[in-house]
């Protein structure tokens, strides 16, 4: 029988001064899934990380929400600790993170390929031994100007945007749900055709 445990990652720095930025908008993601399980984050014992778990469907696949404690380059350790103790194959790992090459209010969807400069994907890779994970990537834009990059990822969601982002974390969080629920494929095709 196949495993029915997914971990479910967001992406994203601790503390009160990065809650609301655009790095962040993985770890808001998982925020929207546990409030709908209706589940608290709590301290895991064995990684670096708060956890939240329950099943969105009763008798459906559980999910394992989690967040890392530590900052996003280093995240993953939590994520490799938390995949073994709750024998969850890469397959049935979800990372979501924000996304600079999508536009803001994009998302798309897939499974494997490179980390493409975001620190916190490359860490994952290397200590999952692979890049075999969903990734659902949650469009924030690039930043205008001459702006640099790394500034605007830490920087809150501009006014105009945050009229959006309420719906966009609504509609990360269902996609995360049909990858679940309908598989990989499914999803993309859903989720893409929104783009």
């Amino acid at each position: 029988m196949a495993n029915d445990v997914w971990l479910v990652v967001g992406l994203g720095n601790p503390g009160d001064r990065y809650s609301t930025t655009r790095h962040n908008v993985g770890q808001m993601v998982v925020d929207v899934l546990a409030t709908r399980m209706g589940e608290q984050f709590r301290r895991h014992s064995r990684a670096g990380a708060v956890v939240a778990e329950g099943r969105p469907v009763p008798g459906g696949p559980k999910l394992v929400l989690a967040k890392s404690t530590g900052y996003m380059n280093t995240s993953g350790g939590p994520v490799s600790q938390l995949a073994q103790y709750y024998g969850v194959p890469n397959e049935q790992v979800i990372v979501v993170h924000d996304e600079l090459d999508l536009p803001f209010d994009t998302l798309k969807l897939k499974s494997g390929g490179g980390h493409g400069g975001h620190n916190g994907l490359r860490d994952i890779s290397s200590a999952l031994g692979g890049g075999d994970y969903v990734r659902v990537r949650v469009g924030i834009g690039r930043p205008p100007g001459r702006q640099d990059a790394a500034d605007y990822v830490l920087k809150p969601f501009a006014s105009a945007e945050r009229d959006n982002l309420a719906v966009l974390l609504e509609d990360a969080a269902d996609a995360v749900e049909s990858v679940v629920a309908e598989g990989l494929l499914a999803a993309q095709q859903r989720f893409h055709a929104k783009a």
